[in-house]
């Protein structure tokens, strides 16, 4: 009988061991350029509220191959779920706002182009968004239209062989340094997608400012006021919500990793700082109550990156559901912010300092709740799954 290997602190559970000398390597290579690129700048970044050079950063992830790095063709990466999951807890592991540049753009901008786009559209837009060229937005959301997107308010007219757009949208990640963005309009026909450059005229994107959570991200407000685009700006393959509603399904699958990364980064906080930290004349994790604590961390945050890789393998089989999806990133999200919030407790006053990475998480978090579905939206859709009955209207 072969001896047991040692527990590791860093992964209680063994979870690497089902990782592949592939997935490791993508892991590693996201985290080496996340410490070398985000995490010396980043606490400066978010009391600053800017993202600045936003558009080298985009390159650099371009040739990291990690922009739409799950799709195939066009100059994408072609990785597995896994590995996109595992590059999004290494990015949120960095700050939320990076990953969730690159979960908009690949997950959304992108994944909406490859699936319901042209291949006109196809080649024209994802291999310079694959390099990081070309940044790309999503438009669905609206001021007052969030979880309700049925509602929305944006439309889209014939006007002989061009469509004019009129609308707005809101909370719109990298929408002023877009040089396209993908938007979401009601139509005679139903919901359609449309492809709008920048510099398009009628169309601008203010940046959203005052923000307490995501403040290393670009926000911004699409507006649109008679919007002219022809007829090949329309994505042919989508028509009605469940467009978009797949879009966002994809992008929350790797919000379930990336916020495991930004538990993980506050749990590895906390616990150096128990290990050193003296109070009463020893560290304060030899005390039950700070042990207590910790064990809690762990066993949720490694139980979340568990769910996290079994959702990657269902995706990489074509068996993923979205009611899993939402089961995933409920979970997650939720047990992130405890993490963070409990992590805060045990570094006291320190924790509030951006010189340790707990309340930058905790805040942009607070983002990751709401975006890609309410609490209580996913809620409502495991229930309907559990039931069978919709609580929804």
């Amino acid at each position: 009988m072969s001896a047991l290997p040692p527990f590791d602190p860093a992964d209680p559970l063994g979870v690497d061991e089902l990782l592949g000398p592939e997935d490791r390597d993508v892991r590693d290579t996201v985290r080496s350029w996340a410490a070398d690129r985000v995490l010396p700048h980043v606490a400066g970044w978010y009391e600053r509220g800017e993202l600045p050079g936003v558009r080298e950063l985009a390159r650099e992830l371009g040739s990291l191959g990690a922009l739409g790095m799950s799709l195939e063709g066009y100059g994408c990466a072609g990785a597995s779920a896994v590995q996109y999951g595992l590059a999004c807890l290494e990015l949120e592991a960095a700050d939320s706002g990076i990953r969730s540049l690159v979960s908009v753009q690949g997950s959304l901008a992108m994944y909406a182009i490859h699936r319901f786009g042209s291949e006109e559209q196809k080649q024209e837009w994802l291999p310079r968004m694959a390099s990081g060229e070309v940044i790309g937005c999503f438009g669905l959301t609206e001021p007052d239209h969030g979880s309700d997107p049925a509602g929305m308010r944006t439309h889209a007219k014939r006007d002989g062989t061009d469509w004019v757009l009129n609308g707005r949208k809101m909370w719109i990640t990298n929408g002023s340094v877009s040089g396209v963005a993908v938007v979401w309009a009601r139509t005679d026909d139903g919901v359609r997608g449309f492809l709008v450059p920048a510099g398009t005229a009628g169309f601008s994107a203010p940046e959203i400012h005052h923000k307490w959570s995501l403040r290393a991200s670009v926000t911004s407000e699409l507006v649109l006021d008679d919007v002219r685009l022809p007829e090949n700006a329309v994505l042919p393959g989508a028509t009605g919500l469940r467009g978009p509603l797949s879009c966002l399904s994809h992008a929350r699958y790797g919000i379930v990793w990336g916020a495991m990364g930004a538990a993980r980064s506050s749990f590895e906080a906390a616990l150096e700082y128990a290990r050193t930290r003296e109070q009463f004349g020893r560290p304060i994790g030899g005390f039950q109550l700070t042990q207590a604590k910790l064990a809690d961390m762990a066993v949720e945050l490694h139980k979340g990156v568990l769910l996290a890789h079994h959702l990657g393998r269902r995706m990489d089989a074509g068996r993923l559901r979205p009611e899993q999806v939402s089961f995933g990133k409920l979970n997650n999200v939720r047990e992130a912010i405890g993490i963070c919030r409990t992590a805060r407790t045990i570094l006291g006053a320190n924790g509030i300092s951006l010189e340790y990475p707990v309340m930058r998480h905790a805040t942009n978090l607070e983002s990751v709740l709401t975006y890609e579905g309410t609490v209580e939206m996913h809620q409502l859709v495991l229930g309907k799954a559990l039931t069978g009955l919709d609580a929804f209207r």
